[in-house]
């Protein structure tokens, strides 16, 4: 059976949840994905006051659309983040507080502790999120940087997330990294060393998206086969390179859209992500859950995008055969015997 296709919110966070649903059931999603910015999903508030959830939901059913995963993406950066200005435009005022780096650090880990509660509350399993890192800035080792100062990173990010994926665990929820430079993890051997540092905590896994990995050069399909016990949801999001000579896959410190980049997002279907690997790998990993489009693409109206993004998944995406295509063969032959 076709699996559900939803739509993340969070790049439409500046429209009520009201508007957002009735244009996702126009486009033809059987679901969202709820961002925890905007009015789309509060957890505080969920745990506060008992019509928020209940809220959410009507909002949802008025328009026949589902709810398999909420994200907090915002405030798990900072949970390991080196804080800066750039975080207090993000965070909730309640997180970000005086500023104070240990102190917003300390309240993210408590405020995605309380989205757990929440999702628990609401009814889903999964949160999707990142975690932020201590050691991304010195991704290039120079100046040099010894093992111990990596090896010091994933330490804190496990010091960090273990009682938050124990609380996880706690009510029956999983958190899904989304594997993403700035991350703990952004390729196949930091996943893994992410999982290490976590002690291979059952309520850790992966938000599985192949934009973030394909410009790096990672094959997302064999991301899938790495951890095909670890896959909690998935993002369905494309990315075009434009490695022409002059561009650089760092950015080259030009904006999204900006057509001189060696790498940025685009439409699914209009960029290099192969999406018929990454449905054979899901399929292989016996993944049953939503494919959520996760729509970026600075050149194009976002509302054309999220229709054809929709119906492109749709179309891509297939129910795994139960038998092998040449057992026909076997039965002629068993027949004539």
């Amino acid at each position: 059976m076709p699996r559900a296709v939803t739509l993340f919110t969070g790049q439409w966070a500046d429209l009520p949840l009201e508007v957002m649903a009735e244009k996702a059931k126009s486009f033809g999603y059987d679901g969202l994905e709820l961002a925890c910015w905007g009015d789309h999903f509060d957890p505080a508030k969920a745990m506060r006051d008992k019509r928020h959830c209940q809220s959410r939901w009507e909002i949802l059913q008025e328009h026949g659309l589902q709810c398999y995963a909420i994200s907090n993406h915002l405030v798990g950066q900072a949970v390991c983040d080196i804080i800066d200005a750039r975080h207090k435009l993000i965070l909730p005022e309640r997180v970000w507080g005086d500023g104070n780096k240990e102190g917003v650090r300390k309240r993210a880990a408590a405020e995605m502790i309380t989205t757990a509660k929440a999702a628990a509350k609401f009814g889903v399993k999964v949160v999707n999120g990142f975690t932020g890192s201590s050691v991304w800035h010195k991704l290039y080792f120079f100046p040099p940087t010894s093992p111990k100062e990596i090896d010091d990173g994933f330490k804190d990010f496990g010091k960090r997330w273990i009682p938050i994926l124990d609380e996880f665990a706690a009510v029956g929820v999983k958190f899904g990294l989304e594997v993403h430079p700035g991350e703990i993890a952004y390729d196949i051997y930091t996943a893994q060393r992410a999982i290490d540092a976590v002690n291979g905590h059952p309520a850790f896994g992966f938000n599985f998206d192949p934009s973030h990995l394909l410009w790096q050069g990672v094959d997302p399909a064999i991301f899938i086969d790495t951890f095909k016990d670890r896959i909690w949801h998935v993002h369905m999001k494309d990315v075009a390179t434009n490695m022409n000579g002059t561009s650089s896959i760092l950015g080259s410190h030009l904006a999204f859209g900006d057509h001189r980049r060696g790498w940025d997002f685009r439409s699914v279907g209009r960029g290099h992500v192969d999406f018929d690997a990454i449905i054979r790998a899901l399929n292989r990993a016996n993944y049953q859950g939503p494919l959520s489009v996760e729509w970026e693409d600075a050149g194009m109206d976002r509302e054309h995008g999220a229709k054809e993004s929709c119906e492109y998944v749709r179309g891509v995406d297939f129910t795994p055969s139960a038998v092998a295509f040449d057992a026909a063969f076997d039965k002629e032959d068993k027949a004539k015997k």
